[in-house]
């Protein structure tokens, strides 16, 4: 069966108060019973935005192999520009079902200098095929930055939600942590036609849980394998998955006028798991190509990670899935948000000895904001994986 998607209207997000209704909305998208998702519709210039976008991906997946090698950023552990073939599948083999371009949509070169040296891969700079592709940059910008806005005025209205369910959440604390942020990813997904007959439900991305604190989704696209543009996915099961709060499996299909926003795991614990995140995968599709974005909106690494007081642990830490490590394993209070995901990425490898590769685990701790002793102990890890790594949608 299809979920049943809430869908909220742009310009209810510009309200300065959340009415009950729009509360009530939110509660059974993000809340114990949701899918742990929500579609945003109505958002200014993003149709245009997005297909501006996404349409390059084919165009930068098939820049010349020398070209695409100057793009990658090997000493940000290829978490800046071009990265594909760099997570392995369990037996030995590159992935090579999707590539990655990672920017930062905000400014090319983030953070401090302070920041850059203390956490050089949370905090790369950007790198661009300026004369090749001069639209990229404009582009990938431009989609990014309206995402991250709009995740930032949905912000304001999840804290209103979360101060209903716990009356200690202090007043404005996401939006205040986050509006002001410049941890922020954009990662443009090339999804190239599988090659295998492989027809389970994660064959292009595994299960996992987002583990920071909100990512923004731009839906996708898809073609054939020529690069044109097809006006509707020709495989009907193929795309974004969830698995509801009764661990059943759906397909989640984002309309192509609307952006969608998931909940992270660390938005769950701020919260006192007023809102839940949801583990989640991608299905993939022989003789089909999909590209998407997403732009994952972060804090600093050294933000400390902190339940509301007197919030219960048993609903912060509720409903887990048996798809991913359990959250009571790898949080606890008074970890800040680079300690939590060493510890998430780590307990990752452990929860399936073969699916964690060490580069995956780099790319996603720093790129979520980890850095220092933990990237050490993550790369001490063997280099091994499959196609079940914790990677995003």
């Amino acid at each position: 069966r299809m979920s049943d998607l809430i869908i909220l209207e742009y310009k209810d997000l510009l309200e300065a108060s959340s009415s009950t209704q729009f509360l009530d909305q939110i509660g059974k998208a993000f809340g114990p019973q949701g899918y742990g998702v929500i579609g945003i519709r109505g958002v200014p210039n993003f149709v245009s935005t997005k297909l501006e976008c996404l349409q390059q991906g084919y165009d930068l997946a098939h820049l010349p192999e020398a070209e695409l090698k100057k793009l990658e950023d090997p000493d940000s552990l290829y978490n800046a520009g071009w990265s594909h073939g760099r997570e392995m599948l369990k037996d030995q083999q590159a992935d090579l079902a999707k590539a990655s371009f990672y920017f930062n949509p905000i400014t090319d070169l983030p953070g401090t200098e302070e920041d850059r040296k203390r956490y050089p891969v949370s905090y790369p700079a950007n790198k661009w095929p300026t004369k090749s592709m001069p639209d990229l940059e404009p582009a990938c910008k431009r989609l990014g930055c309206l995402m991250k806005d709009v995740a930032i005025l949905l912000s304001k209205h999840i804290d209103a939600y979360a101060q209903t369910k716990c009356p200690t959440y202090p007043t404005n604390l996401l939006h205040e942590t986050m509006k002001d942020t410049e941890k922020v990813k954009g990662r443009l997904l090339y999804y190239y036609p599988l090659k295998n007959s492989d027809s389970s439900v994660d064959s292009w991305i595994g299960f996992h849980n987002d583990s920071g604190y909100l990512t923004a989704l731009a839906g996708d696209i898809y073609m054939d394998p020529q690069g044109k543009l097809l006006s509707e996915c020709p495989t009907p099961d193929a795309g974004l998955y969830v698995e509801d709060r009764n661990q059943k499996v759906v397909p989640v299909r984002i309309p192509s006028d609307c952006m969608a926003i998931q909940i992270g795991e660390c938005t769950q614990i701020v919260t006192g798991g007023s809102v839940v995140a949801t583990p989640h995968c991608v299905k993939g599709a022989p003789d089909l190509v999909r590209v998407s974005l997403a732009c994952f909106i972060d804090v600093p690494p050294a933000t400390p990670i902190e339940a509301p007081t007197g919030s219960n642990s048993n609903t912060i830490l509720a409903q887990e899935s048996k798809r991913v490590p359990p959250l009571s394993k790898r949080w606890e209070p008074g970890m800040t948000f680079g300690d939590f995901l060493g510890k998430t990425f780590q307990m990752y490898y452990e929860w399936n000895e073969d699916s964690a590769l060490m580069t995956a685990c780099l790319l996603l701790h720093e790129r979520r904001g980890g850095g220092g002793s933990c990237a050490i102990a993550v790369a001490e890890l063997p280099c091994r994986g499959e196609k079940n790594s914790f990677f995003t949608t």
